[in-house]
C-alpha cells in the first residue's frame, strides 16, 4: 500500500518541478494549454536555450581544461587570416582521433547547443590552406522523419518518405568559427556541402549500408541537404547564391515542437520515474529506436502525470532551408527519376573561389576588424559563460593556459 503513495507525491512533485521551470523561462500557456514563449526575438532563442547551452558546458568543462592547451593552436587569431588567400579543405572526421575532439572543441562556442546527430553522421572540419587554420564545421546526419516543410515541397506521403529518406541528409551543425565568422565564412561553409567531394565520401560510406531500424540493404545517394536555422530566420543562408547557383533555398519553418525546454536534469527525473512505473519508455532509446526518442518518453511521462503533450509544443519555430545536391534532386525523392544528375556540382576548391571573390574578399576590406581577433579569445568566450550549478554557490574559474 505504500508504493502508490511513493508515486503519487513523486508525481506531485515533478508536475511541481516541470510548472516551475517552464515558468521561469518565460513561458505562458494559451487556450489550447501550449506553451507560447516571451517572444521571437534572436535574443529569447539564446536565452531559452541557455539552460541547455549551461549544461553542456558543465559536462564538457574537465574535457575544455585538459584539451584547450594542444587545440587552441588550431584556430586561426585575426592577424594569421588573409581573406583574399582563404582556400577551404575538407577533412572527415573520424571517432576517438584529435579531429574528433577538435570538433567537440570547437562545437562548444555556438551559442545554440550541437547535437551529437543521430544514426548515419558525416562530420567535416574545414580548414584554411593558406595557413591550415580551421575555419569552421559540418556535421551531416539522419533526417527527422515528420517535417512539414520538406515533405509538402516534395509531395510526399508516408509511405514514400519511409522509401526515399535515404537520400537525404540533414546539417546539424553548419558554421564558420573565430574570426572566419567575421568574413561570412559561414556562408562558404553551407556552400561546401553541395560539391563533389561530400557527394563522392557520401557514396563510399553508405553506398552498401543497411537501414538501422529495417535491416534492409539500401542504395542511398545522396540528393538533397536540409537545415534548419538554429534562431528563428536565418542571414546566413537566405539568399545563399554563387554564380546561377542557389546552394540553401527557404522553404518554410519547423512547428515548433520539441524537448529542448527539458534540460537534462529534468528529463533525467521523468526517466526514472517511467522505470518506477515499469514503462519501457525509460529506456526506449539508441540505435534502432528512432531520433525522436527523448521526445516520445517526455511525452509517456506527462501522460502519466496527467499532463498535457501540449507543452512540447515550445513555439519556437526555425526557418527549414533545402538544398538541391543533385540537379534533379526533387525528380529522385518524389520517385519520378532513380539516376541522380550532378552536372552542375563543383569540387570545393571551385566553391571555395567563388565565395572568396564574392563574399570574404570584400568583406575583409569592410570589416577590418576581425584583425583584432585573438585564437585564445576562444578560450575565453567559451569559459566565461559557464556559470556555476546553484548547488556549488561559488563561482568556478577557468584559467586559459
Amino acid at each position: 500500500m505504500k508504493k502508490p503513495i511513493r508515486i503519487n507525491l513523486r508525481e506531485a512533485t515533478l508536475r511541481r518541478s516541470i510548472r516551475k521551470h517552464l515558468k521561469n523561462l518565460g513561458f505562458q500557456k494559451d487556450s489550447e494549454g501550449q506553451l507560447v514563449p516571451p517572444d521571437l526575438s534572436k535574443d529569447t532563442y539564446r536565452r531559452l536555450h541557455e539552460g541547455q547551452r549551461q549544461t553542456k558546458l558543465q559536462k564538457n568543462l574537465k574535457f575544455v581544461e585538459q584539451i584547450s592547451p594542444q587545440l587552441l593552436t588550431k584556430f586561426a587569431s585575426g592577424s594569421e587570416v588573409w581573406p583574399e588567400f582563404i582556400t577551404p579543405r575538407l577533412e572527415v572526421v573520424e571517432s576517438e582521433t584529435q579531429q574528433s575532439e577538435l570538433f567537440r572543441f570547437a562545437s562548444l562556442y555556438w551559442q545554440v547547443p550541437v547535437s551529437n546527430g543521430y544514426g548515419r553522421r558525416m562530420r567535416f572540419l574545414v580548414w584554411d590552406e593558406s595557413n591550415n587554420k580551421l575555419v569552421g564545421l559540418i556535421g551531416l546526419t539522419d533526417p527527422v522523419f515528420n517535417l512539414r516543410a520538406r515533405d509538402t515541397l516534395i509531395g510526399w506521403d508516408h509511405k514514400d518518405r519511409a522509401k526515399r529518406l535515404i537520400h537525404m541528409m540533414d546539417a546539424f551543425v553548419l558554421g564558420a568559427v573565430p574570426p572566419y565568422n567575421q568574413l561570412l565564412g559561414g556562408k562558404l561553409i553551407a556552400c561546401l556541402v553541395r560539391t563533389k567531394e561530400v557527394v563522392k565520401l557520401f557514396r563510399e560510406k553508405y553506398g552498401s549500408s543497411r537501414g538501422i531500424i529495417s535491416g534492409k540493404r539500401k542504395d542511398p545517394k545522396l540528393v538533397a541537404v536540409t537545415t534548419s536555422s538554429a534562431l528563428g530566420r536565418s542571414s546566413i543562408y537566405n539568399r545563399l547564391k554563387l554564380g546561377d547557383q542557389t546552394y540553401f533555398s527557404p522553404i518554410g519553418f519547423t512547428e515548433g515542437f520539441g524537448h529542448f525546454h527539458f534540460p537534462d536534469d529534468l528529463f533525467d527525473d521523468l526517466r526514472k520515474y517511467l522505470q518506477e512505473r515499469d514503462d519501457d519508455y525509460w529506456k526506449n532509446h539508441g540505435f534502432g529506436q528512432g531520433p525522436n526518442w527523448r521526445l516520445r518518453a517526455i511525452r509517456q511521462a506527462l501522460y502519466h502525470l496527467g499532463m498535457s503533450a501540449a507543452i512540447t509544443h515550445h513555439g519556437l519555430r526555425r526557418e527549414v532551408f533545402f538544398c538541391n545536391v543533385a540537379d534533379n534532386a526533387i525528380d529522385i525523392l518524389n520517385g519520378n527519376r532513380k539516376r541522380p544528375k550532378y552536372n552542375s556540382l563543383l569540387t570545393v576548391e571551385e566553391v571555395g573561389i567563388l565565395a572568396r571573390n564574392r563574399w570574404l574578399a570584400a568583406r575583409g576590406v569592410r570589416r577590418p576588424e576581425y584583425r583584432e581577433w585573438k585564437h585564445t579569445d576562444l578560450m575565453k568566450a567559451i569559459t566565461e559563460s559557464i556559470h556555476p550549478p546553484e548547488s556549488q554557490g561559488t563561482t568556478r574559474v577557468v584559467r586559459v593556459r
